[in-house]
């Protein structure tokens, strides 16, 4: 599997069997898995989200958004629960307006899933926690199964 690095961006070839094991980063040398949300930029998009084989659920927030700061500590326990087999990413729409307007985002929050930089599922609004982590099996699910066929 290649996974991007969420502090430098760097790419690394790494065994879907070690994916547990707390592997480091062949550039920095930090952990490849920090059981938290990743800041998404322009700079990093491509190797964290285009280039990475790992499923990334982004989250489309702005710092005014009540909704978005309420539902930030569900989502924040969701990449402590999920990593290493999904990877978190805040995109901040207000400073990443360009990938705001690439996804066209209407709304905040809203979250998607992607998998090799294609949209998998997408949905808008903040949800409670027992639903958000059912929108997330559901649709991990199905990419395991495309991955598998």
């Amino acid at each position: 599997m290649i996974i991007a690095c969420p502090h430098c961006a760097g790419l690394n070839r790494l065994p879907a069997s070690r994916l547990g094991q707390t592997p480091l980063c062949g550039k920095c040398g930090q952990s490849l898995f920090t059981g938290s949300p990743v800041d998404i930029t322009a700079e990093n998009f491509a190797n964290l989200v285009q280039k990475s084989d790992l499923p990334v659920v982004l989250d489309f927030w702005a710092a005014w958004c009540g909704p978005c700061q309420s539902f930030a500590p569900t989502f924040a326990q969701a990449a402590r629960e999920f990593e290493p087999h999904l990877r978190f990413g805040k995109i901040n729409t207000e400073t990443q307006q360009q990938l705001a307007a690439q996804f066209q985002i209407r709304s905040i929050p809203t979250l998607m899933l992607l998998h090799k930089g294609q949209v998998v599922a997408q949905l808008a609004g903040a949800l409670p926690k027992q639903q958000f982590y059912q929108w997330l099996q559901q649709h991990r699910s199905a990419i395991s199964l495309q991955n598998e066929q």
